[in-house]
């Protein structure tokens, strides 16, 4: 049988790899605005789940799915500002 030992270290020799990049960090903040739009709107979504929408309902899921739309766009626009720079 296997020590756990042994799978431990395996496993902790590569500890130091495990943490994100500053590159992917600063992706991730990038993405900040989309993932926070996104959550909204499925907040929006799950709310919805278990009873009817009303029209304000269905405003407020417009709304959440407009901003996610935007943030988005806004993500593509500066992606492609910073290849054309």
């Amino acid at each position: 049988m296997e020590s756990i030992v042994t799978v431990q270290q395996a496993v902790t020799a590569f500890e130091r790899w495990l943490e994100p990049t500053d590159a992917e960090l600063d992706a991730i903040e990038q993405e900040m605005p989309v993932i926070e739009a996104e959550v909204d709107l499925l907040d929006v979504q799950i709310s919805l789940l278990d009873r009817p929408a009303s029209e304000l309902d269905t405003r407020r899921l417009r709304r959440a799915a407009h901003k996610v739309l935007a943030a988005r766009a806004a993500l593509a626009n500066q992606a492609g500002m910073g290849d054309a720079a």
